[in-house]
């Protein structure tokens, strides 16, 4: 078929179309009764997701948060009770007497105190080296402001001298001496000890420890 016969068709065609008027209007009035299309509904976001996220988090600070206090609660209190009151300044030193002799022996022992002492406790450790027996003891406080004990314990002649209750040491240099035979010789005082324990009136304590060689 040529191109010309063709488009004689065509028009042919074309003219003898008629519309369907009623369907088409029967059509529109469809539409209109059904109102407009239903809107396109997207898809819910996920938000289960972020909510999951954001209660994890919450989870985790609150879990942190109770982790601080159990260790806080777990830390040892610190110790109780008021602020300890220093105790008087002394100074101690243990010395063999110059005139001990190749039987006998004094040991000296220095005390000085800055400010008066309420309490008082001299400890004077002589070890038995052999031959220790005591011949006396003498202090340059009056006699009657202390209780003085001689005694063997542990290896050791002990001349112990504790301040009676109310009596007081003003501030100062004293002397305590204890007294003793030896065997005969040079006698080594390395083993010797002292222990002094100063007490002031507002309950500070001071100890001193030293020795004799």
């Amino acid at each position: 078929m040529d191109e010309t016969r063709l488009r004689g068709e065509l028009r042919e065609a074309a003219a003898a179309h008629r519309p369907d008027h009623a369907r088409m209007l029967a059509r529109v009035e469809r539409g209109m009764t059904a109102g407009p299309p239903p809107a396109r509904v997207r898809p819910p976001r996920r938000r289960w997701t972020v909510a999951v996220a954001v209660a994890a988090t919450v989870a985790g600070v609150l879990g942190l948060g109770g982790l601080a206090v159990t260790t806080l609660r777990d830390r040892p209190a610190p110790p109780s009770g008021g602020v300890a009151v220093p105790g008087p300044a002394a100074r101690a030193a243990g010395t063999i007497d110059a005139g001990s002799n190749r039987w006998w022996a004094q040991s000296d022992l220095a005390v000085t105190t800055d400010a008066e002492v309420a309490g008082l406790t001299v400890e004077l450790r002589v070890a038995l080296t052999g031959g220790i027996v005591s011949t006396g003891h003498w202090q340059t406080r009056p006699a009657d402001d202390f209780t003085v004990a001689v005694a063997e314990e542990a290896g050791a002649l002990v001349y112990r001298w504790t301040l009676k209750e109310g009596r007081a040491v003003p501030p100062g240099p004293h002397t305590f001496a204890a007294q003793y035979n030896h065997a005969e010789g040079t006698r080594d005082a390395s083993a010797d000890a002292y222990t002094v324990v100063l007490t002031a009136r507002d309950g500070g304590r001071t100890t001193l420890r030293g020795g004799f060689g």
